[in-house]
């Protein structure tokens, strides 16, 4: 797994050094105290009614936030104290609200600790009851969006319908960096935010002795500007909506309001002057970690010797570095951490080759070098990583291309074409899902230019699927199933199990179809290429699901389409808040036969029915009986994502046509839910049960 390149302070372009900071740390503030809680005002005890969101179950009043850096442990940490004052209007807040998890964030590679929780209840009538620190503790959550998190829980005392509850906590993020970011949000709606920060000093200075200064820029919201009180600089955002997680939406930063918080001495950059200067930069420090050789003249001229094409010699030579250099980044590598931490730096292309072990950015470099010796003009390219926010080159800070990853780009012909073979799973001719679809800033010693990353289509990453089943009289269905995956949906779930042992996998399988269909016994269960880096991650094993055909009188009703059944449909709800998004084009490949039980044919069979959306989308189903009414065979064929302009294919879609993309996927629920009948005694159909003959 290729992680994102570290933040690091720009040199001599107006960000902070860090190290001089640690002379300014306040000693660590004590715990919140008893008399640390604001009075609670009649007014808000008799409110009845929220005011940000009319429907609102329950609404914080306000939630303060201190940010301060400090000395946590004898270590540099910076610390935001939250607190939080919500008040109760329903039985149905009660129940959401009583019970707290304050998440630590993931926060790239740094630890965050919660600590020093306290909380109370303040009943309607006035009565305070306090939270015992024994009835706090510490679990794993999984969040909508599939990642595991710790989060300190608890369940504040006495809460009804009419109660405020309130509590605090500090948040211990550890080092204290040049970015912050800062969330505005929760999962109810906020009546007031304040952000109260006290900066690094009133003094400090670039390494190249200019002022710095803090600034920020907030995201999907309007805060106020700063202001200053007695050291501090507060900043605050008001009626603020609940953020709620939706099936297939945006990253939560690009749709969650948050500020991010920095310091610079440009006090008005713009977007040209920042990204010239980062390409530049980008250029020269990879300069010497490209560098071609003798060696490296000679291996690229046996590689590519006999190539016909340039996209020949390409190929020969991002095949080659991908076996001849062990990545040590990827977890399938066989490396323990404590090897890898001793082994020697590669210092150049040349001792990666000479090794051949390096890790995601040597073998890149590795990969530059050779292509540049065979005569291409072979660059770094820097894209940002859109699973967490989409890149806008406007902003005039160069934070987020940063917290991306590193590619490289060469020139064939008049196009540059990019590569990634440090990515162990990505084929040949595609980036991660992550940096494909935006803007690439290809690096130059003068003129850096963005350059579209291409995205690749619906036919690059198929899930394709067999069954071979025999049907009995009783409804069980039982046989051989297969399914592979390819491209970017190969490359995510060969990123999910590789490190998981054979039981894991075949654990997490059998979940996968327990969920949907009940009794289903999943055995000889096979996981293949989990680790290969060319073949497709494949799934084989034996299913038998006893009543998967439901018997009335002499009829069985059974769903041809095996691999949707009891699956929900993509979007439940008939409204949305947030914009529809896909994060990358797929296909979809079916095959499944049912040897009748004996004795049974089709009845008066209707068609499940094709339909599309254009270029966008397809759905094609295909039922049919063989010749001798023995064997239903039945085909279905989806993509979505398909390009429809020059831009390349639809992903994020207004909330203005979710209506029309919900009829869409609903409809094709309602095809994959098709069910045929077969009648006991009744001759044998042999026709084809499908318009697509």
């Amino acid at each position: 797994m290729k992680p994102p390149t570290p933040l690091a302070p720009r040199r001599g372009a107006g960000f902070l050094t860090l190290t001089p900071l640690l002379i300014i740390f306040a000693a660590a503030a004590p715990a919140f105290a008893q008399k640390d809680w604001k009075p609670v005002e009649p007014s808000q005890l008799s409110m009845s009614a929220p005011v940000v969101e009319r429907d609102a179950d329950a609404e914080a009043l306000f939630w303060e936030v201190r940010v301060s850096y400090e000395n946590s442990g004898g270590e540099p940490a910076t610390v935001l104290n939250h607190y939080v004052r919500i008040k109760i209007f329903t039985e149905r807040g009660r129940e959401s609200q009583s019970k707290i998890d304050i998440y630590a964030p993931k926060i790239s590679d740094r630890e965050i600790r919660i600590k020093d929780i306290a909380g109370r209840t303040i009943k309607p009538d006035g009565t305070v009851v306090e939270l015992k620190k024994e009835d706090i503790f510490e679990r794993d959550v999984v969040k909508m969006s599939g990642l595991k998190v710790k989060a300190k829980s608890f369940a504040m005392p006495a809460v009804e319908p009419g109660s405020i509850i309130e509590y605090r906590w500090r948040e211990v993020r550890n080092g204290i960096r040049g970015y912050e970011r800062f969330d505005f949000s929760r999962d109810i709606p906020v009546q007031l935010v304040r952000y109260f920060i006290k900066p690094y000093g009133e003094a400090l200075v670039d390494d190249s002795g200019r002022p710095v200064g803090l600034r920020a820029q907030t995201f999907h919201g309007d805060m106020t500007p700063f202001v200053k009180e007695s050291g501090w600089h507060s900043t605050s955002m008001t009626n603020v909506p609940a953020f709620r997680e939706e099936p297939r939406m945006p990253p939560e930063y690009e749709v969650r309001p948050w500020m991010l918080v920095y310091y610079s001495s440009d006090d008005k950059p713009t977007p040209e002057k920042v990204w010239k200067a980062y390409g530049r930069e980008l250029y020269e420090d990879h300069k010497s970690q490209m560098k071609v050789s003798d060696e490296i003249k000679r291996t690229a001229a046996e590689v590519v010797a006999g190539a016909a094409t340039d996209d020949e010699k390409l190929d020969r030579l991002f095949a080659f570095v991908r076996s001849k250099v062990k990545n040590v980044d990827d977890d399938a590598s066989g490396f323990t951490r404590e090897q890898v931490e001793k082994m020697k730096e590669n210092k150049n292309p040349s001792d990666t080759l000479k090794r051949g072990v390096g890790g995601w950015h040597d073998i890149d470099m590795l990969f530059a070098a050779l292509a540049t010796a065979a005569g291409f003009d072979a660059r770094v390219a820097k894209v940002t990583d859109r699973s967490d926010t989409f890149f806008d080159p406007r902003f005039p800070d160069d934070y987020f291309m940063r917290l991306g990853s590193e590619n490289i780009a060469v020139r064939v012909g008049d196009k540059w074409r990019f590569f990634d073979p440090g990515t162990t799973y990505i084929p040949q001719g595609m980036l991660r899902w992550q940096e494909e679809g935006q803007l690439a800033l290809v690096s130059d010693p003068k003129e850096p230019v963005f350059v579209p990353v291409p995205q690749s289509g619906p036919e690059k990453s198929v899930e394709k699927r067999w069954a071979k089943f025999k049907l009995s009289a009783d409804g069980t269905l039982e046989g051989e199933v297969k399914i592979e995956y390819t491209g970017h949906l190969a490359h995510d779930m060969k990123e999910s199990y590789d490190e998981d042992s054979p039981a894991e996998r075949e654990e997490a399988l059998k979940e996968k179809f327990a969920s949907r269909m009940s009794g289903i016994e999943i055995t000889d269960v096979k996981v293949e290429n989990v680790s290969d880096p060319l073949k497709p991650f494949t799934y084989t094993f034996r299913a038998r699901v006893p009543g998967y055909a439901v018997k009335t009188g002499k009829r069985l009703l059974i769903q041809p389409a095996f691999f949707q059944k009891g699956s929900n449909p993509l979007f439940p709800t008939a409204g949305r808040r947030h914009h529809v998004y896909f994060n990358y084009p797929w296909s979809e490949e079916d095959y499944v036969e049912m040897e009748l039980p004996e004795g049974y044919a089709l009845d008066n069979p209707e068609s499940p029915a094709p339909f599309g959306a254009g270029a966008l989308s397809r759905y094609e189903p295909k039922a049919q009986v063989t010749t001798d009414g023995r064997t239903l065979i039945y085909r279905r064929k989806f993509f979505f994502g398909g390009s429809v302009d020059a831009s390349g294919p639809a992903l994020l879609f207004p909330t203005t046509s979710y209506e029309q993309l919900k009829r869409y996927f609903d409809e094709l629920h309602k095809q994959d839910n098709h069910t045929l009948a077969l009648k006991q005694g009744a001759a044998a159909a042999a026709t084809t049960t499908s318009g697509n003959k």
